[in-house]
């Protein structure tokens, strides 16, 4: 019996089929490395190249590697893009996710984990949101994420599949095998700790006029091995008989960009050049996380919830891949595994 985890050469994917296999979890990934890297894929786990969209090669996939249950972290996730091509997002985010999940009735699987988002709710004003607080996605990339938990609440009504949509807030950090590596980049850790290193130039400061305590965006930062370790709680409770649902995983304490930037500049013992910026469009003030249910219901527990901490093991791992995962291996295309 196999775990599916799509885009799992991606950055939480990876860590989480890493948390799957130190647990004995046979793991298969299924990737298009888009944006993922075939070197993030753990060793000992299964590989296969192509989109989590592919019905055909989804079908095959399932009847050969008895796969039971199904993470899904395929997705484009950044805010900006969405909204300059919203198109995009809602064929990727959406339409694919459609897709995985027709795929998924025919064998009868019955476990789904989704890699949610915070950016489904309204932003908060210094308020942390819980599950009850509104859904008001304010950008395309968040609407595809609502709409993903719209359709699986309706998948588990009508044809029994229980599902756990875990509500990221501002995933960071790094293990010492698995780090960040976007291309482009644009989460504001491994932006400000490459500012630092003087690779670059200078780290755009997107808002100074928020209303928060210093004009800057207020986020909510939860390491990226926590994130794992939730997923991992997720598919035990659900095999367990967990009926499932949408729960936030945060630290419950948001840092403002300057104070992350001023964080880095302390771990890094280097100055981080700074130009200030518009707003990007889409983007609220202030972000934070209630994870009572999780841990309530997952008996999930932050390991790493200093923001000092967190930096740190992001800066270590850029210390011992400076080039990051260096060049994607092209893979099987559309068979192994």
């Amino acid at each position: 019996m196999s775990v599916l985890v799509t885009g799992g050469a991606g950055y939480i994917g990876s860590v989480t089929a890493e948390a799957l296999r130190a647990r004995g979890r046979e793991v298969v990934v299924l990737d298009d490395l888009s944006t993922g890297h075939r070197a993030a894929v753990p060793d000992g786990v299964s590989f296969l190249r192509g989109s989590a969209g592919n019905a055909a090669l989804l079908g095959d996939l399932l009847r050969r590697r008895e796969i039971t249950s199904v993470m899904h972290f395929a997705a484009r996730s950044i805010v900006a893009e969405s909204v300059a091509d919203p198109a995009l997002y809602w064929r990727i985010n959406v339409d694919e996710t459609l897709a995985l999940l027709g795929a998924l009735r025919e064998p009868g699987i019955r476990h789904f984990i989704f890699s949610s988002s915070a950016a489904v709710y309204e932003g908060g004003e210094g308020t942390a949101l819980s599950e009850k607080s509104p859904l008001a996605p304010g950008n395309p990339y968040g609407a595809t994420k609502a709409a993903v938990e719209r359709a699986l609440a309706d998948f588990s009504s009508a044809y029994g599949m229980r599902a756990v949509s875990l509500r990221y807030f501002n995933a960071a950090g790094a293990t010492s095998s698995h780090g960040e590596d976007h291309r482009p980049e644009t989460h504001l850790v491994p932006l400000a700790l490459r500012a630092a290193r003087g690779e670059g130039g200078e780290l755009d400061l997107y808002g100074t006029d928020y209303p928060t305590r210093d004009g800057t965006c207020v986020r909510d930062y939860v390491h990226v091995s926590d994130l794992a370790d939730a997923h991992v709680l997720a598919l035990e409770a659900l095999e367990a008989g967990y009926p499932g649902g949408a729960l936030n995983l945060g630290n419950g304490r948001g840092f403002s960009v300057r104070e992350v930037i001023e964080t880095v500049e302390d771990v890094t013992g280097r100055r981080v050049p700074v130009r200030e910026a518009p707003r990007r469009p889409g983007d609220p003030g202030t972000l934070v996380a209630g994870s009572e249910k999780a841990r309530e219901d997952l008996g999930w527990r932050p390991r790493f919830a200093a923001i000092r901490e967190i930096i740190a093991s992001a800066a270590a791992w850029m210390e011992t891949h400076p080039g990051g995962y260096g060049p994607a291996g092209p893979g099987p295309a559309e068979g192994g595994a």
